[in-house]
């Protein structure tokens, strides 16, 4: 059975003591968990990763061709600058959900402009964690 590969990028590994005003007190280990045992709840394996290279997450995503039904991407910084990200998640199949902790389109204008949002089935913003959760029953319901 192929999993739902969640995916965080860049300072995500951060959660929890970076800017907690802006992104919660969650750590990525809390974050994790409760994705995996949702997943488990809705009869799917979850895999997590987190990387603060951009050619780790693409090598990711392609991996995910074979092995995953959805993917969860939390791209973070790269959601503005990837090309690349977008282009591996183009040669994808299945379902994905773009995350975003904090609300990027009441932040600074750069942030308002997201490369993945042209694959994302769906885009969540400024939900806090409870985002990831909201995007896992996204894309178990579209399988």
């Amino acid at each position: 059975m192929k999993h739902i590969l969640l995916l965080n990028g860049p300072n995500l590994n951060m959660l929890g003591t970076r800017q907690p005003e802006l992104y919660g007190s969650d750590t990525l280990s809390d974050v994790e968990r409760e994705f995996t045992a949702l997943a488990a709840e809705l009869g799917f394996d979850a895999v997590c990763k987190q990387s603060n290279y951009e050619g780790q997450l693409v090598e990711w995503i392609q991996e995910a061709r074979e092995t995953a039904a959805a993917i969860v991407l939390n791209p973070a910084a790269y959601t503005h600058t990837s090309v690349a990200i977008l282009d591996a998640l183009n040669m994808f199949d299945g379902p994905v959900a773009e995350v975003h902790i904090s609300d990027i389109y009441k932040r600074e204008e750069f942030r308002h402009h997201s490369y993945v949002s042209l694959r994302a089935d769906l885009t969540i913003a400024g939900k806090g964690v409870e985002g990831y959760a909201i995007a896992l029953r996204d894309v178990v319901g579209r399988l």
